[in-house]
């Protein structure tokens, strides 16, 4: 039975547009809708065909971490050395993405525990400024391995970046070695580096130490690799290979060491820290 007209409530066509926004999400894998819930729930992976869809750094803690992360080095922000502008200043920019993530800047680091066991703990936040690598996360990055020396702790660092920061120029370029120079001390210390390759980990991020760990994990169908597929084929003039820079092409040659499901990744890396320091104390 019909009601009334004069019962139902009035709905234009913008309204009846915009019902249900934000409570239902098309599976970029299989193309089947599910509820924002829960795809929340499952920490952005399709229930039905697995498909890992985009996580925030705060939905990476939630799923790594025991409790809150000790942040470290929190009060460094970025500057303009170059007072760069395309059109929109680089303050203004750095301001915006601020306000957008929450976040001082497009990485996170800080002290945390995973299964009870104290790590040093860093990851991206693709979402301030895709990711790019300036002073201020080269700085981060080089102070996480410094921290970890001194305290003794195993390094976890998920990427996903763009890359260097083109409003910073060469001083973005040179994070590259500091951070990875950084890394080779820590190395001294004989602390295991567990190094996760996120969707995308590219340019000067791949190039310095995303490649480096003791253990190099991907998650499935992650594009990792330094320049972008069409500039490498525009300069060697040859078609790339399906899956070229894909997680499981590297897999397949060699450059990454597993490539494991997000849901599945933290009983990974714990069962790796295990093995690698069961000759140390946890703290």
């Amino acid at each position: 039975m019909a009601w009334p007209e004069k019962n139902l409530p009035s709905t234009d066509a913008s309204e009846k547009r915009s019902l249900g926004a934000g409570v239902f999400r098309r599976c970029d894998g299989c193309g089947q809708t599910l509820t924002a819930g829960e795809l929340a729930a499952t920490f952005e992976v399709c229930s039905l065909c697995g498909h890992h869809h985009k996580l925030e750094a705060d939905g990476w803690q939630r799923l790594f971490l025991d409790e809150a992360l000790e942040p470290w080095d929190a009060h460094l922000v970025p500057g303009d050395p170059l007072r760069f502008s395309d059109g929109r200043s680089y303050k203004e920019r750095v301001t915006a993405s601020q306000k957008k993530t929450k976040s001082p800047e497009a990485i996170d680091i800080g002290r945390g525990r995973m299964d009870g066991r104290a790590v040093a703990y860093g990851a991206f936040v693709f979402a301030f400024m895709g990711g790019s690598m300036g002073s201020v996360v080269g700085e981060k990055v080089t102070r996480l391995f410094e921290r970890a020396v001194e305290e003794e702790l195993p390094v976890v660092l998920l990427q996903a970046s763009g890359g260097a920061r083109m409003q910073e120029g060469i001083l973005s370029l040179m994070q590259m070695a500091k951070s990875v120079s950084a890394l080779e001390r820590f190395r001294k210390a004989r602390l295991p580096f567990i190094s996760v390759l996120l969707h995308p980990t590219t340019g000067g991020v791949a190039a310095s130490f995303a490649f480096l760990g003791d253990v190099n994990i991907a998650e499935p169908k992650a594009l990792i690799g330094f320049a972008g597929a069409r500039v490498i084929e525009n300069t060697i003039r040859q078609t790339l290979p399906p899956g070229f820079q894909r997680a499981e092409f590297l897999l397949d040659h060699g450059m990454v060491d597993a490539i494991v499901s997000r849901l599945e990744m933290k009983a990974k890396i714990v069962s790796i820290l295990n093995h690698l320091t069961s000759n140390r104390p946890r703290r």
